[in-house]
């Protein structure tokens, strides 16, 4: 029932208005064009609520908040005639203005609700020219048929890692909807195929493209990644098919329940370390100008710390950031129906008011046994710019999961020959029990690449990177690749150069997706994309961050090795299994045993190049189809090597399920007792 003759109101031109509810904070449409605007400032002595017809310069009414409009630390109305079709709105806020305190106010600023579910002004990507950013109020109404997130447990997922508009923006994507949230739907079938069940979004919230562009050798650089937030509630409108506003919201659930009916999770890449305002001479877009000193890290004279490299840190374990925080996952997954998040330099997310690391961080806490996040994946990137390295260590409450950045590195080490790596290998392989052992081996995301840094194929190309199409003279990225170009830097028409490239390729993917944990594969790994020995493509919207989907016909053999061994891993629960487990199991052999040229004999505390592992498989222990062994002789020696195989109950013969010196899939018979393993190789065994 619409009662509004029965509140005293006031009036402003074609607006009436009267006082609101405090909560929630944002725009909330109560009925037809009645909206509830609320927001929060502590130390803000008066704030205006701007009111715009969509696109128009200047605002049209002006709602100034008296403190009739103010309970607490709250200004809230409700405005009466808001169409949110054609209307958006702004707050200016004024209070002191005292840098060395940290207070920031300026009323002339005009500033974004840091609880927009839409920001307009950028809903063409890459579209020139100084646009001003508004608030829009849309309806959360959207048919779900019956959808809710998968809930699928994380030691069942393989993750892939992708970039909404480098997905499918090349011009070998052959599609309509190039880079854009409907272009995925497009690559639903491909991903079935290939068999992962979890698709890992670099950053969607909102961000501006524009943030810190500039033009290098006739080419524009763009925050392309967007680790750079400018609306936390609010999809990248850029990022949709169709340019009028609201599009990107629907187009969004449209791809989660598309994504969902196919059995694949979609995990959101977030950031809440820092924002897109910058440092002390950055631009006001919402919180520098609403309450600098809640929402900011900063130093006893005002300035800002810098933990995430970005020039400003977020103050997470502030009571009103982190409840801003938890709003924010909350509405993703319940409005969105988003399944998780990883969390980008998540380190930070632990740091007190002072910067320093708390062993017992009220925000991760918090999210950890928040009942609505209750069932979503929680993973870490657990470090930050600051120096703060948390791998093995994050505060995890029996919820996080974290990058396990040291998998990554030993995992390069040893493949490229390191034999020193080889005793630390056996424990990445069986879920890094040194790191997790008060958790379990889901709590290990493992991964060999990301999008951070070089992909699979440049990792075996390049042995430094080439960065110097970012405008930095090569000094961005990593120098520390743990890369080796197989004898040539670079692409080359050598045969037996590349020839060894791939075998690498597939010996990475091979250790990783038997590796108990959970695998991460960076998206065009699977067929060899490349990125020109870029290891820092966060400004590079161009082919060389565009996956190259003729890449797929031309390693098509690298992409159906791949598809075997994830199809093999979903078949065997044993090589998901959440403990550490490496004890006898009702085979009558350990779960896990670990091997040298000799069976049952590895020196485990020495050096070593040539390994075998076998897991013992049950139907009674593991639920699996049938008993089975299963065992991968690895061999990242630069001369041939043979391994003795372990004797098995007479009844059960081995068979060969991959050997990545051999572009032959097909399903053999090992009549003998050993195996011979070319140079840098490894052969998968399955015994049935």
């Amino acid at each position: 029932m619409r009662a509004m003759d029965n509140y005293p109101t006031h009036e402003l031109g074609p607006i009436k208005y009267r006082c609101g509810h405090t909560s929630p904070f944002g725009a909330t449409i109560l009925y037809d064009d009645v909206v509830n605007f609320s927001v929060f400032s502590r130390n803000a002595t008066a704030c205006e609520l701007l009111l715009y017809h969509q696109g128009e310069r200047d605002p049209f009414v002006v709602i100034p908040l008296s403190d009739e409009f103010k309970i607490g630390d709250v200004f809230s109305v409700i405005v009466y005639g808001f169409d949110y079709e054609e209307m958006e709105y702004a707050y200016r806020m004024d209070g002191p203005y005292d840098p060395q305190n940290g207070y920031l106010f300026d009323k002339t600023k005009v500033l974004l609700d840091p609880y927009a579910k839409m920001i307009s002004g950028r809903e063409i990507w890459g579209e020139p020219g100084e646009k001003r950013q508004r608030c829009k109020v849309i309806p959360e109404d959207f048919n779900w048929e019956g959808d809710k997130p998968l809930e699928i447990p994380l030691s069942d997922l393989v993750i892939y890692e992708a970039h909404v508009r480098g997905f499918t923006m090349g011009e070998s994507s052959d599609m309509k909807y190039k880079g854009t949230f409907a272009g995925l739907l497009n690559k639903i079938d491909y991903l079935k195929e290939l068999g992962v069940n979890c698709v890992e979004l670099l950053p969607i919230f909102e961000f501006n493209e524009f943030g810190d562009s500039r033009v290098v050798d006739g080419t524009t650089l763009l925050n392309y990644w967007g680790y750079s937030t400018v609306g936390f509630f609010a999809p990248k409108a850029g990022y949709a098919a169709s340019s009028p506003y609201g599009v990107a919201a629907e187009e969004l659930k449209n791809v989660v329940k598309r994504f969902h009916e196919a059995g694949i999770e979609i995990i959101l890449d977030v950031v809440f370390n820092h924002t897109a305002e910058g440092n002390e001479h950055g631009k006001y877009i919402s919180f520098r100008g609403i309450d600098n000193t809640t929402y900011y890290l900063l130093t006893p004279d005002g300035f800002y710390f810098n933990f995430s490299g970005c020039g400003n840190t977020m103050n997470c374990n502030n009571a009103v950031v982190r409840n801003f925080i938890l709003d924010c996952l909350r509405y993703w997954v319940s409005v969105y129906h988003i399944d998780g998040f990883r969390f980008d330099l998540a380190s930070i997310l632990s740091r007190d008011e002072n910067g320093v690391p708390m062993s017992s961080p009220p925000l991760l806490e918090a999210l950890a046994h928040d009942p609505v996040l209750g069932k979503t994946e929680l993973i870490a990137e657990a470090w930050d710019a600051g120096g703060l390295y948390q791998v093995g260590s994050f505060p995890a409450w029996g919820r996080w999961a974290e990058w396990n950045g040291k998998y990554r590195d030993c995992l390069r080490r040893f493949v490229k020959s390191s034999a020193e790596c080889g005793p630390e290998m056996l424990l990445r392989l069986q879920g890094s029990p040194d790191l997790y052992a008060n958790r379990s081996a889901e709590a290990s995301i493992n991964f060999v690449t990301c999008h951070d840094g070089f992909t699979l194929a440049d990792l075996v190309s390049y042995n430094v990177k080439h960065n110097k199409s970012n405008g930095e003279e090569n000094r961005d990225g990593a120098n520390d690749n743990n890369s080796w170009n197989c004898g040539v830097e670079g692409a080359t028409t050598n045969k037996s150069v590349n020839a060894l490239r791939r075998r690498q390729i597939k010996n990475a993917m091979t250790l990783l997706l038997l590796s108990r944990g959970v695998p991460m594969i960076l998206a065009g790994d699977e067929f060899c994309n490349s990125q020109r020995g870029n290891n820092n493509a966060y400004c590079q919207d161009s082919p060389i961050s565009w996956l190259d989907w003729s890449d797929l016909e031309r390693n098509h053999d690298v992409f159906t090795f791949v598809k075997t061994l994830i199809a093999f891993r979903s078949e065997h629960p044993v090589l998901r299994r959440r403990d550490f487990y490496t004890g006898m199991n009702r085979s009558g052999y350990p779960e896990l045993s670990f091997h040298g040229t000799k069976a049952w004999n590895l020196n485990q505390s020495k050096p070593f190049h040539t390994f075998g592992f076998m897991f013992a498989e049950t139907r009674s222990d593991h639920g699996a189809q049938r008993d089975c062994f299963i065992y991968c002789g690895v061999n990242t020696y630069w001369k041939e090597r043979t391994l003795e195989l372990p004797v098995i109950p007479s009844s059960m013969q081995w068979h060969r399920v991959v050997y990545t010196a051999s572009e032959v899939l097909a399903d053999s018979v090992v009549r003998r007792g050993s195996i011979d393993l070319d140079p840098r190789s490894i052969m998968v065994l399955i015994a049935r």
